[in-house]
């Protein structure tokens, strides 16, 4: 009347236990040894006085004044001074960094036209959330915003 151990429920639920607690171990370690670890800083100290480095330029161009319009059409970038016009140089360097895909981050260099609009294209689409930053290429000064795209109009972007 009794039956072999093998052909009860028990035994295999408690040998299954340890089985699946290994094989998932076996993919945890697999991940944490293929994955990197791209947040993590070794350095701190650096990265914090880089910090400070960009607030000062952010500060820089507050100072300035610095008052601008940002016109993005279907790759087509155009960007107005209504203030803090620099005298340095006729190039700015524009800078898209996607929120979440860095593989879709995209420079863009801005020339300075007859009518002392900054113009310049890439074939990269540019619809989403982008944290945009704005340089001269002396990087003496810098602005920084969040837009989410396509947006139709001027978009204000100002220190």
């Amino acid at each position: 009347m009794n039956t072999p151990w093998y052909k009860q429920f028990w035994p295999w639920f408690l040998i299954a236990v340890p089985i699946i607690t290994l094989i998932m171990g076996g993919v945890l370690l697999k991940l944490a040894i293929s994955t990197e670890d791209s947040l993590v800083v070794d350095d701190y100290y650096k990265e914090g006085k880089a910090i400070n480095a960009t607030l000062d330029k952010e500060i820089m161009a507050r100072k300035r004044n610095i008052t601008t319009e940002l016109t993005v059409n279907d790759g087509r970038i155009a960007l107005k001074f209504h203030s803090g016009i620099p005298q340095e140089g006729t190039a700015l360097k524009l800078s898209f960094y996607h929120v979440t895909l860095e593989e879709r981050d995209t420079s863009i260099l801005l020339a300075r036209d007859a009518q002392g609009v900054y113009r310049g294209s890439t074939e990269v689409s540019l619809d989403g959330k982008w944290r945009i930053s704005l340089t001269p290429i002396d990087e003496s000064w810098k602005i920084q915003n969040v837009v989410q795209l396509p947006y139709s109009g001027a978009i204000k972007f100002n220190p």
